[in-house]
């Protein structure tokens, strides 16, 4: 694919575009590769802004890379925010109106705070978070914050709420379903989830939805209105309902014949090739065309995700031969303040109609577990740990090779990855699985390897 001149250009600079920039360059030693964005000049570690606004960290110590790095490896930066995209005549339009040409172009752009257009939510003291300007704002935002509310209860809303109560700040935190984050975690472990908020000084509102954000007589934010009719003072308002692709100034392209086909997020195939030749979208902003793998979303709005996408492309924008996007078994991971959440495979939100559900949950401590597999064969089909540090590599084989379920508790001390004197006990999980479905398991002297190699 690379003649040694052709210019690259990757629009956007996080985790994506960046690991993409760094494969082109490993395996094309000639290619002009430059990377635009107008949010910052250096990449830096989006997951890492909360810790700035909480003095743990600062602005220089987020940048996983020194600031030579980029003249080195011949890569060239530049900071601006564009403004429309020309397919037709390959070339970006920056706000100020000048041009820059391409060959090819990888669209990294990323995602944007979803809002879904109530009342008064372009108030003065009401935002997203997002972006390093978001992160400006809530420090100008919240400079005398007495009461703040947060809309949402996803894992962007638990930041903010970290962030806030770090400063001390009164939270409320409204959210819609009757259990904390009710699309993706089932009842039980959303309610420990949800007490563990509690317990952090957070005032969470189950079953909640906001209406209107009502102003002051200085025209900032002074309360909310629910659904419900009742309003609650405040002078900040975060929304983290989710976030969406970040695609809206693609659709200003006027050139015939290169349309860009845009659904919820850039259609892609398994390659991340757009609709139009020379044209190529990975992380938050792409949205593959059929699902890449049994569990996989469409669109992959995760930090590892995005990396992948980014090396995969690399690799191939510089091979004549292209290799297609295979990332495996489902995984995420995620902190709700100091309580950890791993997922691997599918895990419903229930109810569990078509597949058996073992849950275990610890009787004092915020831990547990939820084993999801088929009712005929009792594969594995996809686990929860809250509060219970897994392998990856453990349970990314044993959900490919199809384990038991009964093969992966037997494992469970080979498959933590806990502390050395984590006070839990993997034995009393096989105890409460027997109790509860009368299969038998008991502890195996297998390293998983040995699972893995049949050995």
């Amino acid at each position: 694919m690379s003649d040694g001149q052709k210019h690259i250009v990757i629009l956007g600079n996080g985790i994506s575009g960046v690991t993409c920039a760094r494969y082109i360059r490993k395996n094309d030693s000639k290619a002009s590769i430059t990377v635009v964005s107008g949010e910052s000049l250096y990449f830096f570690s989006r997951t890492a802004l909360m810790y700035i606004y909480m003095g743990h960290m600062k602005w220089e110590h987020t940048k996983p890379y020194e600031d030579w790095f980029w003249d080195k490896n011949r890569i060239s930066l530049v900071k601006e925010w564009v403004y429309r995209v020309e397919f037709g005549t390959k070339e970006l339009v920056f706000q100020d109106g000048r041009r820059m040409g391409y060959d090819v172009l990888v669209l990294a752009t990323g995602s944007k705070p979803a809002v879904y257009g109530w009342q008064g939510e372009d108030l003065d003291g009401v935002q997203g978070l997002y972006s390093l300007q978001d992160l400006a704002l809530l420090e100008e935002n919240t400079r005398n914050t007495k009461q703040a509310v947060i809309v949402g209860g996803g894992l962007i809303g638990v930041e903010l709420a970290e962030m806030l109560r770090s400063r001390k700040i009164p939270v409320t935190m409204l959210v819609r379903e009757s259990h904390f984050w009710g699309d993706v975690l089932p009842p039980e472990e959303g309610s420990m989830v949800g007490n563990h908020i509690r317990e952090h000084g957070v005032d969470l509102r189950l079953s909640t939805s906001l209406e209107a954000v009502l102003p002051g007589i200085d025209g900032r934010v002074s309360a909310v209105k629910t659904t419900a009719g009742e309003e609650i003072s405040c002078d900040f308002v975060g929304l983290t309902v989710g976030v969406v692709p970040n695609i809206g100034f693609l659709k200003k392209d006027s050139n015939e014949g290169s349309t860009l086909e845009i659904n919820k997020g850039i259609l892609v195939n398994d390659c991340f090739e757009t609709s139009i030749p020379d044209v190529y979208a990975v992380g938050d902003c792409a949205e593959f065309k059929k699902p890449v793998g049994p569990d996989r979303r469409r669109i992959e709005q995760v930090w590892y995700t995005g990396r992948m996408h980014g090396e995969v492309l690399g690799r191939n924008l510089g091979r004549s031969e292209r290799n297609p996007y295979k990332p495996g078994p489902w995984f995420n991971s995620a902190k709700f303040f100091d309580l950890e959440y791993q997922v691997y495979g599918s895990v419903p939100s229930g109810p569990f109609e078509e597949v058996d559900s073992f849950y275990w949950q610890h009787e004092k401590e915020p831990v547990a577990m939820r084993f999801v597999y088929r009712s005929d064969s009792r594969i594995l089909m996809g686990i929860h740990a809250i509060g219970w540090r897994l392998d990856h590599v453990f349970f990314d084989q044993a959900i490919t090779n199809a384990w038991r379920v009964e093969q992966v508790l037997e494992s469970l001390e080979e498959a933590s990855f806990n502390a050395e004197f984590y006070r839990i006990s993997c034995g009393s999980v096989r105890r409460a699985f027997i109790s509860q479905t009368g299969i038998q398991v008991k502890r195996s002297r297998k390293s998983w390897l040995q699972w893995v190699f049949g050995k």
